[in-house]
Formats: structure tokens, C-alpha cells, sequence
């Protein structure tokens, strides 16, 4: 399932983009985006770890991350089910002495 974000891909990558091509501030850029400077400067900072610039966890290693906590949550719910269900099944099976 992808990351949601509040911004468009695209728009991050365009304004990212702008930013590094010189011309304005961050936090003007970000002001006449209508965003933060907090968040296209965290944008800059993920784009380089991206592009192997700066050390750090990528945002396809982020989501994959994401997708497999989700999906140990998932199956740690399951074996816990499957537990509950072998007692109760082992209760009623016990033939009385």
C-alpha cells in the first residue's frame, strides 16, 4: 500500500527540483508554495538520501519498512487467533476420566 502523503509526488519532486536549481531561499521557495520551509527542507534532505547523497533510509526502504511492520502486526494477530483456537479446541476434546 503506498505512503500517504499530504502532497503529490510530483509536486514534491517539482518544488525539490526548483529549490536545487538555484535562485531562491528555502523558505521563500516554500512560501510561495504555500508549504513550510520545515517540510521542503525535509524534502531536500530525503531527495539526497534518495540520490545517495547523505546516508540514510531511502523512501522505497521506508515504505518497504512500513509494509513489513504492517504485515508482522498482521500475522502476530493471526498466530495469536490460531493459539486461542487450538486451547479452546484442546479443552473440548478432553475426555472425562
Amino acid at each position: 500500500m503506498p505512503q500517504h502523503n499530504a502532497y503529490p509526488r510530483e509536486f514534491r519532486e517539482r518544488t525539490v527540483a526548483l529549490y536545487r536549481s538555484g535562485g531562491r531561499s528555502l523558505e521563500r521557495l516554500a512560501k510561495e508554495v504555500g508549504i513550510s520551509s520545515t517540510t521542503l527542507g525535509n524534502w531536500v534532505r530525503q531527495a539526497e538520501v534518495d540520490a545517495g547523497q547523505r546516508p540514510g533510509l531511502t523512501s522505497d526502504d521506508r515504505e518497504e519498512l512500513t509494509r513489513l511492520r504492517r504485515e508482522n502486526r498482521r500475522l502476530e494477530m493471526e498466530v495469536e487467533i490460531l493459539k486461542r483456537a487450538a486451547a479452546f479446541f484442546a479443552k473440548e476434546n478432553v475426555l472425562p476420566k
